[in-house]
C-alpha cells in the first residue's frame, strides 16, 4: 500500500515542487465560514484560497490530483461546488457536515462529474457514520483530527487516535466499503508522537490517505527554490522509504507501535497539565 500524500496551498510554485516531490493530491482550501469562531484562540491557519487560486493550480498540474474544499453546507453550496468543477478540481471536500441528509444533498450537488469527499470532523458525524455513508456516491472520507479535538474538548487533537475512538470508527467505515484517511503527519522523526510512529497507526487502521502538515516543510519558500524543492522531496522520500518497511512489519510490531503511541501522547498531555 502507498499511501496518497495531500498538501494544502494555493501557491503554483509549490504545487509544482509538491508533485514533483510525489504529492499525490494538491489541496486548495476555499472554506472560511464559522472557521474563525470555532477555532478561535488555536494556533490554525484559515487559508483564505480563492476560486483563481484552483485555476492557477490547476494550470500548472501534470501528475498530482487537485482537490477542493468547500464551506459547510448552505445556501452557497450549489454555486460553490459547480465554481470548483468549472475550474477544474478533481475532488470536492465538504467539511464540517453532521446528518446524512447533509451528504445526500452534497453529493447531488455534486452529481457524479467529480469525486465527492467527505472531512468527518463531528461529533454527531462520528456517531452516526454508519447512516451517513449509506448516502450513495461518497468516495473518500477524511477524518479532520484538529476539529473533532475542539469539539471533544480535549487537549490534544491525537487522543482520539489513541483512546479508542478512531479504531471503533475506523471498524465502521471499513465495513461500508468507502476509502478513508487520518489527520496530518509532520516530516518522519519530528514531533511527539513522531511522524513514523503515527504513519504505522495508518497502516494499522486501514487509512489510505494523510495530509503533510504545515511543519513538513517549515523553510519557507525563497529564491532559494532549489533548497525548499530538496527539502520538500527528501521528506516524501522518508515516508515512502518508511512505508517499504512497514509492508514488512507484522501484527506483533503494530501492537507494540500502538502501544508507544499511547504512551507519547500521555506523555504530550503530561507536559500540558505541567504548563503554567
Amino acid at each position: 500500500m502507498s499511501i496518497r500524500l495531500l498538501y494544502i496551498t494555493k501557491d503554483p510554485r509549490i504545487a509544482l515542487i509538491a508533485e514533483a516531490a510525489g504529492v499525490d493530491w494538491i489541496f486548495v482550501d476555499l472554506e472560511y465560514r464559522g472557521k474563525n469562531l470555532r477555532q478561535i484562540g488555536r494556533n490554525t491557519v484559515i487559508s483564505a484560497h480563492t476560486i483563481e487560486d484552483v485555476e492557477g493550480i490547476r494550470q500548472v498540474l501534470k501528475r498530482s490530483r487537485l482537490l477542493v474544499r468547500v464551506n459547510p453546507l448552505g445556501e452557497w453550496s450549489e454555486g460553490e461546488v459547480d465554481s470548483a468543477i468549472a475550474a477544474g478540481a478533481d475532488a470536492v471536500m465538504l467539511p464540517f457536515f453532521k446528518t446524512k441528509e447533509e451528504v445526500c444533498r452534497f453529493v447531488g450537488l455534486v452529481g457524479g462529474r467529480v469525486e465527492a469527499w467527505l472531512l468527518l470532523e463531528t461529533v454527531d458525524a462520528v456517531r452516526d457514520v454508519d447512516k451517513i455513508l449509506e448516502a450513495p456516491g461518497v468516495d473518500y472520507v477524511h477524518v479532520g483530527l484538529n476539529d473533532l479535538h475542539i469539539e471533544r474538548k480535549t487537549r490534544f487533537m491525537f487522543e482520539f487516535l489513541v483512546d479508542g475512538s478512531m479504531d471503533a470508527l475506523a471498524r465502521e467505515i471499513q465495513a461500508t466499503g468507502v476509502a478513508f484517511g487520518i489527520g496530518g503527519m509532520a516530516r518522519i522523526g519530528e514531533l511527539i508522537p513522531p511522524a513514523e510512529h503515527i504513519l504505522a497507526e495508518h497502516y494499522r487502521l486501514g487509512s489510505v490517505g494523510v495530509i503533510l502538515a504545515r511543519s513538513f516543510c517549515s523553510p519557507p519558500i525563497s529564491d532559494q527554490n532549489a533548497e525548499f524543492a530538496g527539502h520538500f522531496a527528501d521528506g516524501v522520500r522518508a515516508i515512502r522509504a518508511m512505508e517499504s518497511w512497514l509492508a514488512d512489519q507484522d501484527a506483533a510490531f503494530f501492537e507494540f507501535n500502538r502501544l508507544q503511541v499511547q504512551r507519547e501522547v500521555r506523555t504530550v498531555l503530561d507536559s500540558l497539565s505541567e504548563s503554567p
